[in-house]
């Protein structure tokens, strides 16, 4: 599958990592986004549910730079890694 218009496979400057059936479901592990001012955890959220439903409706964890976050009003840095999985991403 193609990368979603914003998306990039490479040099972004947020990094967006899946794991475990979430990764599955996305078809890649990783995909590179084109940082916004004032993004929100919620906004990429949003954004790469429309293009991965399936995927998003196993989200329940996500982490910002290293960092379990429950806000997702929480604005992202520039850069940013962003993790997005499922409770249980195997083992």
């Amino acid at each position: 599958m193609a990368a979603p218009t914003g998306f990039r496979e490479g040099g972004g400057m947020i990094t967006v990592l899946f794991f475990g059936p979430v990764a599955e479901r996305v078809g890649k592990s990783r995909l590179d986004v084109a940082h916004q001012a004032g993004l929100r955890l919620q906004d990429l959220r949003d954004q790469l549910q429309a293009h991965y439903p399936e995927a998003f409706a196993l989200v329940s964890i996500a982490a910002v730079n290293g960092q379990h976050e429950r806000d997702f009003s929480v604005v992202l840095p520039d850069p940013s890694e962003v993790v997005f999985m499922s409770k249980f991403s195997g083992g």
